[in-house]
């Protein structure tokens, strides 16, 4: 059995990982933001949103976490739509909109 401080440091290293991980998709945010400014769509798209939440949660080798993995992508996708928002607003006041 692993004791507390190597339990600990594992969590750390996957921390570590998710932070970088967590930056990469706000940075993808930031250039789907561009491409929706250049379609001319809203941040905001409730169908494919779903549709993410549904497929993450199958991926999930454990379903007794589906909805805490729900949870998760709910979270990060509302900060993506933040980051998308505050591009397309930041683009807007540019005058580029």
């Amino acid at each position: 059995m692993k004791g507390l401080e190597e339990l600990r440091r594992e969590l750390d290293a996957v921390d570590r990982e998710l932070v970088r991980l967590f930056e990469r998709r706000m940075a993808i945010a930031g250039q789907v933001a561009a491409c929706k400014i250049a379609a001319g769509r809203p941040v905001l798209d409730r169908t494919r949103e779903e549709a993410v939440l549904a497929s993450r949660a199958a991926m999930l080798e454990n379903p007794a976490w589906e909805t805490d993995v729900r949870q998760l992508f709910e979270t990060l996708m509302a900060l993506s739509r933040g980051e998308q928002q505050r591009i397309m607003d930041g683009q807007e006041a540019d005058g580029h909109a």
